[in-house]
């Protein structure tokens, strides 16, 4: 597909979205209870049913800030937006099963209160970025390694900015780049002074609709052995910007934690610490970009650095349609909505018996 025809299908993206934002501001009207939607499991209940979960607030409005609350109504919606398809930060972080305060399907099911349906939601950015270690050459004082980045839209390469970050321990550098046809050679230098457990952090933003923003983390080990994979020392749970990590050994001693985003990073500051856990806040930053959170440390002689986003996407809550569901109905629907002023693509699959179609 040509550039002309890929920039014709973002201004069609956004041009629904706002299309639906104007209906959603001034004609739809849901029923508090959902159940007195008509018992059809037809494409317009469905969509109801999507767009519900997109445009409340739920009950209460500010249950996803409130760590042990269960919404007795579920809704999405950041709770002070004017702006329809606007999401909380902390609603869509407890859709994720990595956050240690995360709904289960159960309690979503219940919330929701259609009893006559099953649903999944998908939450993913609209870009995917790819980054592969091409080179490393180890110089008297540094290394110098060479990554290309790849950046795409439903397998399409687009064109982005970037910036980005190295860390390794309490070391952080910053590179600014770009993929004019979807892809860059990003070079970095690293001071052999410090070594250990790498990340290579990269934010992409498309060219033409800044708002449209993704992330990637590549773990390496700089001067030192291949890394153990995320989540293998540290849980983080972000939720109501604070940080909450537990770590899986008592001997584990923490170096630095950061918050990054595409134009900001700041160190964070610990609230407090029990027997292998810490709060950490989070800044309110005015960024449009989701949040990189990372936390470095040593495990005995073992060097780690990991990580989690803020909102924690991608995920998947739900039902798996993936296999066939014996007399059903599927009926997949997309929308377009913002987290902290960042867009992102959520799917929406709803099922039902057939003999009420």
């Amino acid at each position: 597909m040509p550039a002309s025809s890929i920039d014709t299908f973002l201004a069609c993206s956004i041009m629904i979205t706002l299309v639906l934002a104007a209906m959603a501001s001034t004609t739809i009207t849901l029923s508090p209870s959902l159940s007195e939607l008509p018992h059809r499991n037809d494409a317009e209940r469905f969509q109801q049913l999507a767009q519900h979960v997109l445009l409340a607030s739920g009950s209460p409005s500010n249950w996803g800030s409130l760590r042990d609350v269960i919404p007795a109504s579920f809704g999405l919606s950041a709770a002070d937006s004017s702006v329809p398809y606007q999401l909380d930060i902390d609603k869509v972080s407890r859709l994720n099963s990595d956050n240690a305060f995360s709904l289960t399907y159960a309690q979503l099911l219940q919330s929701l209160g259609v009893k006559d349906a099953v649903f999944r939601i998908e939450i993913k950015t609209l870009l995917n970025l790819t980054t592969n270690l091409i080179s490393s050459t180890v110089g008297t004082n540094e290394t110098t390694y060479e990554f290309e980045v790849s950046a795409t839209k439903g397998g399409l390469p687009v064109s982005t900015y970037l910036r980005g970050y190295v860390v390794v321990k309490d070391y952080v550098k910053s590179f600014a780049s770009s993929t004019a046809t979807g892809k860059a050679s990003i070079i970095i230098e690293v001071p052999n002074s410090v070594n250990g457990t790498a990340l290579l952090l990269t934010f992409a933003k498309e060219k033409t609709v800044s708002q449209m923003v993704t992330l990637n983390v590549y773990a390496f080990g700089h001067n030192s052995t291949t890394p153990f994979p995320n989540k293998t020392f540290t849980k983080m749970s972000p939720l109501n910007h604070v940080l909450n990590a537990t770590f899986t050994s008592p001997s584990e001693e923490v170096l630095s934690v950061w918050v990054f985003t595409y134009n900001y990073n700041f160190s964070l500051v610990e609230n407090s610490n029990g027997t292998q856990t810490a709060e950490y806040s989070i800044p309110r930053l005015l960024d449009s970009s989701p949040l990189l959170l990372v936390i470095t440390g040593l495990n005995g002689s073992s060097s780690f650095a990991e990580w989690t986003a803020y909102p924690q996407v991608p995920l998947q809550i739900g039902t798996n349609f993936d296999t066939s569901i014996s007399g059903a109905k599927i009926v997949s629907i997309s929308h377009i909505a913002t987290i902290n002023s960042a867009m992102y693509e959520v799917i929406t699959k709803w099922g039902g018996p057939s003999q009420n179609v």
